[in-house]
């Protein structure tokens, strides 16, 4: 008995115990909790400036507007429209809805208060297969829209045949069971022994585009490759020409076919001559997984992170951001991409547009695909493209991401989640600084912390990061890195003239890359002049010994008057400095103005003489001039690559009417770059480092000082104020409550200067 209540004693002793426990962990985490430093995620101190609710006139389409464009056109039964995605060639399907800019004198009218809002309106693109013709037209007013007009010859000059449509999922959908009945069942034991191709395996295909020699062809060489992860680095070597003109699938047709560096008229050709032992065969055995990305060694650790000490110095308000002395309006588009309006530093409009235009690459190779290839990414879609951000990737872990909606080639309108992030960083180095040395030691420095506005597109082996960063100096730069996979072909005799070899039978083809980039700086307003200045040697005599000369360094400072004047081929020598400039002077009585840097190391653009070059007649010039039009909105367009031997855009027009651009409102358009020649390092991907180019747009005598001298990150430290955190934020950031564990802020920079004081 005595044994029983001892152990019912215990137990009771066990439980209390137990209990206590957890509730003194419960308090203690709650002590540790409240005194844990805590980040707020809304900035400390106030914004410098406010949100502007006009931005919205430069808004995406949202979602519901999107839907309400669709179902307005399929409402309009002359016109007899389809949405299904697998819409034949023959019937009429609404391929694209974007938005519609307004005319830019309405947009600023609305902008500064001096006019209403401009109608919202969208542009749509239906591939009208029953009439053989692509319309263009646009739709509105949005939300309820209550018009369309077709606007094709109004912005192309020219009607846009079937044949100039980008390649839907319905073609697609017929054309790979063509391939199927055509082709592959009819090769079914060089399939075998060549590729591993049976009922259980198949190849992709890489198109080449264009699509034929000569306009309103439609001919694609299909070339094939294996079903791995990073197929477009493994090429088999086969390649099949077809000929998909006609919107009736009745009357394709395979024209030519490639295999192992010989051609074949016809698939019974190859199937006969494969037979009878008469080709070099391909005999087919295990590759090495060469393209995946998946890591070889695991992660021991996290590298460096974002950390916003005091909150986050920036806010997003719809399509609006503003950011310590920066504000403007964003946007992408599915054609184009990425691009910001209205951007203003310290209250001042610099820039009415800075977007993406177009991106081209031009291959060489000794395979007909590749041979031909000329890719415009724009016809495919550049923002399209546009997917989800890896956090802490693509993007620091704690940018503000944004989702968009688009609608290219679809049924209804996608979401495509976190496609564009927003973040403020520190570029690793300072933005200016100075250590004096000789005279009144102190040290003065200010870290380069700007504002990322980032999108990434994947289109199809290409990845591209598109940057357009905000500095506290008032630069703003606008700049693109390539990476994802290069595009090979079967290494073949003659082959090595055209790249490098980077696996077995794998070679990496050589190709240029050209990206186009509008700007339209207005500086101090609408009347602009462009100017470009550079130096030269001067034999000049000494004035205290005038019999002595010296070569010495002058300014040489010129304005260009016309378009073409001021159309700067890229293979010529051009001025250095070129500027966008007001005819406004600074305290110091020179020319408010804003300098164009270009950062391009493009190979050689298509030669003139070559009839696909007028699409992309914009890589012509490493910058080109022309005064604003709204009927000049673009520098390529959606039709260019299908259509490209008479393109609905070609950019020289632009020049040739050779207006005047003196006291104008200008246009930049840039073009940067770079020469990919493919190395053993592009497996299993290309890297970002060195792959790029862009546009810097530096104030150059805009204002009377360096304006980041006013901004609260700069630092000064004097010899007997070391740790003082009045002149120096960082010497307290140890201290801060919201901070990781830093290491006290010391400085010894000033042991060891130099003091003439001391040799006296």
């Amino acid at each position: 008995m005595v044994e029983k209540r001892m152990n019912s004693l215990v137990k009771w002793v066990l439980i209390l115990l137990v209990l206590f426990s957890i509730i003194l962990n419960i308090v203690l985490i709650a002590i540790h909790s409240s005194r844990a430093p805590k980040c707020s995620a809304r900035p400390t101190h106030p914004l410098r400036v406010k949100h502007d609710e006009r931005s919205v006139v430069f808004a995406d389409l949202t979602q519901e507007e999107y839907l309400q464009v669709q179902q307005f056109m399929l409402k309009q039964k002359d016109l007899d429209i389809s949405t299904n995605q697998i819409t034949k060639p023959w019937e009429n399907f609404l391929f694209f809805i974007d938005l519609s800019l307004p005319k830019k004198v309405d947009a600023l009218a609305f902008l500064d208060g001096k006019g209403v809002k401009p109608v919202r309106e969208a542009t749509v693109v239906v591939c009208h297969g029953a009439h053989g013709y692509i319309k263009e037209y646009v739709v509105g007013p949005l939300p309820n829209p209550t018009y369309y007009k077709d606007v094709t010859k109004e912005r192309y000059k020219t009607d846009l045949p079937i044949t100039a449509r980008t390649t839907t999922v319905g073609e697609y959908a017929l054309l790979f069971p063509f391939l199927e009945e055509h082709v592959f069942s009819k090769l079914d034991k060089l399939m075998k022994e060549s590729f591993d191709v049976d009922a259980d395996k198949q190849l992709n295909a890489y198109e080449q585009m264009p699509r034929g020699v000569r306009a309103g062809d439609r001919k694609t060489w299909m070339a094939f490759f294996r079903d791995m992860s990073g197929v477009y680095v493994y090429p088999v070597g086969f390649e099949v020409l077809v000929n998909h003109e006609s919107v009736n699938v009745s009357q394709w047709k395979v024209e030519r076919l490639y295999y192992n560096g010989q051609y074949f008229d016809t698939v019974e050709e190859l199937k006969q001559k494969y037979e009878a032992g008469s080709v070099k065969k391909i005999k087919y055995k295990e590759t090495a997984d060469h393209a995946s990305l998946k890591p070889k060694h695991k992660t021991q650790q996290i590298g460096p992170q974002l950390f916003n000490v005091e909150g986050k110095r920036y806010s997003i308000s719809n399509n609006h951001v503003v950011y310590l002395d920066w504000s403007f309006a964003f946007g992408l588009s599915s054609q184009t991409g990425a691009r910001v309006f209205d951007v203003r530093f310290k209250g001042e409009r610099i820039i009415y547009e800075l977007s993406v235009q177009e991106a081209m690459s031009v291959y060489g190779s000794v395979t007909p695909a590749m041979m031909m290839t000329k890719f415009l990414d724009s016809s495919i879609g550049i923002g399209r493209f546009a997917h989800e951000l890896a956090r802490g990737v693509d993007c620091p872990y704690d940018a503000t991401y944004i989702d968009t909606y688009r609608y290219f080639d679809v049924p209804t309108p996608v979401r495509f989640r976190n496609s564009i992030c927003v973040f403020e960083h520190n570029l690793g180095q300072p933005l200016r600084r100075h250590f004096a040395d000789f005279f009144h030691n102190s040290y003065g420095g200010m870290v380069n912390s700007a504002l990322v506005m980032r999108t990434v597109t994947a289109i199809e082996n290409y990845d591209y990061m598109w940057d357009f960063i905000f500095y506290q100096s008032g630069s703003v730069e606008a700049k693109v890195h390539a990476t994802g996979f290069i595009s090979s072909s079967y290494l073949v005799e003659g082959n090595l003239k055209y790249g490098h070899q980077v696996a077995e039978n794998v070679l990496g083809n050589i190709h240029t890359h050209f990206m186009n980039f509008k700007v339209d700086l207005d500086v101090l307003g609408l009347k602009n002049v462009f100017q470009t200045k550079d130096m030269k040697f001067v034999n000049t005599s000494l004035p205290w010994m005038t019999d002595r000369y010296a070569m010495v360094p002058q300014l040489v400072e010129q304005q260009l008057k016309t378009e073409k004047e001021a159309a700067l081929r890229y293979d010529t020598k051009t001025p250095r400095y070129l500027h966008i400039a007001s005819n406004k002077t600074n305290r110091w009585g020179h020319q408010r103005s804003y300098r164009l840097q270009v950062f391009s190391f493009a190979g050689d653009h298509l030669p003139e003489s070559q009839s696909e070059e007028r699409s992309m007649s914009w890589a012509r010039y490493k910058v080109a001039i022309t005064k604003h039009k709204d009927s000049e909105q673009t520098s390529s367009s959606l039709f260019n690559l299908n259509n490209i031997w008479d393109p609905a855009v070609d950019f020289s027009k632009y020049i040739e009417d050779n207006e005047s651009i003196e006291n104008e409102d200008l246009v930049a358009w840039v073009t940067a770059g770079f020469l990919h020649i493919p190395h053993a390092e592009d497996i299993p991907n290309t890297v970002t480092v060195g792959n790029g180019g862009g546009v810097l747009l530096r104030p150059h005598n805009y204002f009377d000082e360096d304006p980041s001298i006013h901004s609260a990150d700069s630092v000064y430290i004097s010899p007997k104020a070391v740790d003082s955190c009045e002149n120096n934020r960082m010497a307290c950031l140890a201290q801060e409550t919201c901070s990781p564990v830093f290491e006290p802020f010391t400085y010894h920079g000033f042991e060891g200067v130099m003091r003439f004081e001391d040799w006296a």
